[in-house]
């Protein structure tokens, strides 16, 4: 598919489009149509078509999650131009329904994962929020809070499996897109594989909260707990003239 034919199923649909792969197959994917524009010459390369492939084999092989309607969640609920934060995670949860496209979240009913805790009792913490019932990061996404995985995809049990193919790849071209095309979004970069991105980010438009990951192993160890980055990035967007997020 070239980027003109992409161009026009863009053009007459709000936000699924047609991929066709080689060998006949195709797939459908849901993308938001502000990312789908931004991102239409990525869709062409033949790293992204591999990658597609890769996917689609791995899902009718094996259990992956998320669900293959949920693999751009974090686009759909955050389009492009409303974008003001964005939150880099690793790759998804690979336990049963805990996945649902969106960075540390689970779905509704889900069991916290450690990372997910930490997170609400620094928000508890930082900003007197009360602990919540849901683990369901949707709301954020919402109100503009891009929260991606370099990996949006994942065999189950078999975490970082699907690393390495092409996802990464395709995320950095976003995180790079993000600094090209806007100003004043906030990076929130918890530990180093996350930080790794700041090369990625024109940090003379944008805005770093940087500290270690939320996960047990580092928060136990003083890196996470007491970095105020929600009130922290509230105070930025009150700055620019934006509304505060409601975490």
């Amino acid at each position: 598919m070239g980027i003109d034919e992409l161009a026009l199923i863009l053009g007459n649909v709000n936000s699924t489009f047609e991929f066709k792969l080689e060998y006949d197959i195709t797939m459908d994917i849901d993308l938001d149509r502000s990312w789908a524009k931004q991102l239409a010459q990525e869709f062409d390369k033949p790293y992204f078509k591999g990658l597609m492939q890769f996917v689609k084999r791995e899902y009718d092989a094996h259990t992956c999650y998320p669900q293959y309607s949920d693999i751009f969640s974090a686009f759909n609920y955050c389009g492009f131009d409303d974008t003001k934060v964005v939150i880099i995670g690793q790759d998804p949860y690979h336990g049963p329904n805990q996945a649902n496209g969106l960075c540390f979240s689970v779905k509704d009913g889900i069991k916290h994962p450690p990372s997910l805790i930490n997170i609400f009792k620094e928000i508890e913490s930082d900003l007197s929020i009360p602990y919540p019932e849901s683990g369901n990061l949707e709301r954020w996404a919402k109100q503009g809070v891009l929260l991606l995985n370099a990996t949006l995809t994942v065999r189950a049990h078999e975490a970082g499996s699907h690393q390495k193919q092409g996802w990464e790849v395709f995320t950095d071209a976003v995180i790079s897109k993000l600094s090209e095309k806007k100003d004043g979004i906030i990076f929130m970069l918890w530990g180093g594989y996350a930080k790794k991105k700041i090369k990625l980010i024109n940090t003379d438009k944008h805005f770093l909260l940087t500290s270690g990951h939320p996960s047990p192993l580092s928060a136990n160890r003083g890196y996470w707990f007491g970095n105020e980055h929600f009130s922290s990035c509230n105070k930025i967007l009150g700055d620019l003239g934006n509304k505060n997020i409601l975490w």
